[in-house]
C-alpha cells in the first residue's frame, strides 16, 4: 500500500477511508487512527546544506548564503537549528568572499598579496569555487 504504516501504532493493516483535502485518507484496521499521508516538501541535496552551514561557521550572513547558494535563508537558519551548530563568539571580523571560475582562482591564487596577512579558506560551490577571506589579527 503507498501510505506505508500507520503513524500511531506502526501497524501495516490499513485501508483507504475516503478523501480529505483532495488527499488520500487512511484508517488503521488495529488502533483505528485515521491519518493523511504527509506531502514531501523539497528535499535539498545535503552537499547545499554542508555548504550553507560552512558558510555559516565562516561568519556569512543568512541572507548572504541565500544569495551564493540559491536556498532560502529560512532553510538555513533551520538546519543551523536543526543540527546544533554554534557560531565562535567572535564579532571583531566579518569575512569577505568572492565568487570566482576555475581560471579567475588561479589567477587569483597567483597574485603576490593573495595570503600576505590573510587567512583564507577556499571551497567549490557548484562548478564555481568561493574564496573566504579574513584579516588575521596582529598583536
Amino acid at each position: 500500500m503507498e501510505s506505508g504504516n500507520c503513524p500511531k501504532c506502526q501497524s501495516e493493516s490499513i485501508v483507504k477511508s475516503g478523501v480529505v483535502n483532495k488527499r488520500q485518507r487512511y484508517k488503521c484496521k488495529q488502533c483505528g487512527y485515521h491519518f493523511t499521508v504527509k506531502k514531501l516538501g523539497k528535499r535539498i541535496d545535503d552537499y547545499f546544506v554542508v555548504k550553507a552551514l560552512q558558510l555559516y561557521l565562516e561568519g556569512v550572513s543568512y541572507r548572504e548564503i541565500e544569495r551564493i547558494l540559491g536556498v532560502s535563508h529560512v532553510s538555513v537558519m533551520n538546519w543551523v537549528k536543526q543540527y546544533k551548530i554554534k557560531r565562535p563568539d567572535n564579532y571583531d571580523y566579518h569575512p569577505a568572499y568572492k565568487i570566482l571560475n576555475k581560471k579567475e582562482l588561479v589567477q587569483y591564487m597567483g597574485d603576490s598579496d593573495f595570503t600576505a596577512g590573510k587567512g583564507i579558506l577556499i571551497t567549490e560551490v557548484g562548478d564555481k569555487f568561493m574564496v573566504i577571506h579574513w584579516d588575521r589579527f596582529r598583536d
